[in-house]
């Protein structure tokens, strides 16, 4: 597999989604392809639940249109902890990388960053927000370039684990590094003082927020224009979003989406150990193609031109199904 992004996410074409297929390099896939993606089994125990299908039909051949001003900020925040707001910024900032978008994914929990483990990048920051602030380096030393997309993902972390921030770090701080982001690359023609990094601005800055809502929130909305919601069914996740949303529309972020955490899938785990996103895995799990097409919908902003999900009605069956028949 060649290490430069992909037209179409490989993880949805038709001989990736057989685990037995072997390449995929003589198959060429028509605009409009649907596929099972899975059978689960819905309704309670015992053998006595009604087996539901879910399809996926997916538009291949062209790329999904990016909507709106670049570079969009997008903070992936949720109030209630372990919902999985990392690892939504982790697979959806590698999603949009393997399209063709440049990322750059802000891990913005001070005191508790875990991004850099999700992406397998642990060992490579050097150098964070806080020693630009304080002169120590500049900004793009601070931007940790993933190796599978060099010049498309990059990870800044806002300090280091045992470290403390300056006492003057706070919602102004972080807006002054988006607006450096967005300055930066000798192309731009309002830089006055282009840096000598050669890449452009990033199309998108996702903005990992931490738990609560207490100043570290208040930090990471500061400068975004959007926000994705990450919640899970449960009524206690589902309030604290509640409430989040309501701060969120005061701070004057009127673009949220929300993404309810599902599925469950055992390859999370075994994904997050290995610092591997899961839309990276092969054969692609549950998981990782609802992340795929969270990002698509985030590209285009929710028109949902590129995937549509569909459930099928459910057979209806005999008295005699009961003895297996």
């Amino acid at each position: 597999m060649a290490s430069s992004p992909l037209p179409l996410p490989h993880l949805l074409t038709p001989t990736h989604l057989s685990a037995s297929s072997s390449s995929s390099s003589s198959f060429v896939a028509p605009l409009h392809v649907r596929h099972r993606l899975c059978r689960f089994r819905r309704g309670g125990g015992g053998g006595g639940g009604v087996v539901v299908g879910s399809a996926a039909a997916v538009q291949w051949g062209r790329k999904p249109e990016l909507a709106g001003e670049t570079p969009r900020v997008v903070v992936v925040t949720s109030g209630k902890g372990g919902v999985g707001k990392t690892t939504t910024t982790a697979n959806v900032g590698v999603s949009l990388a393997r399209l063709g978008f440049s990322v750059v994914a802000v891990d913005a929990d001070a005191g508790l960053r875990n991004l850099d483990l999700l992406l397998g990048l642990e060992n490579r920051v050097n150098y964070t927000a806080a020693e630009v602030l304080n002169g120590d380096c500049r900004l793009d030393q601070a931007l940790v370039r993933d190796r599978r997309f060099p010049s498309l993902l990059r990870l800044l972390c806002l300090s280091k684990p045992r470290s403390k921030l300056p006492l003057s770090f706070g919602p102004k701080t972080l807006t002054w590094i988006v607006d450096a982001l967005r300055s930066d690359g000798p192309n731009n023609p309002s830089n006055p003082n282009p840096n000598p990094n050669p890449n452009p601005p990033p199309q998108f800055v996702l903005i990992d927020c931490p738990a609560g809502i207490d100043a570290g929130f208040v930090t990471a909305i500061s400068p975004a224009n959007e926000a994705v919601l990450v919640t899970t069914p449960d009524i206690t996740a589902l309030r604290d979003a509640d409430r989040v949303a309501g701060l969120l529309e005061c701070d004057g972020i009127r673009d949220i989406k929300m993404l309810v955490n599902i599925p469950e899938d055992a390859e999370v785990i075994r994904s997050t150990n290995r610092g591997c996103p899961l839309v990276l895995t092969r054969p692609p799990s549950l998981a990782g193609l609802a992340f795929e097409q969270a990002a698509w919908r985030l590209v285009e902003q929710d028109t949902m031109t590129a995937v549509m999900l569909e459930e099928e009605e459910p057979k209806k069956k005999g008295f005699f199904s009961f003895f297996g028949g």
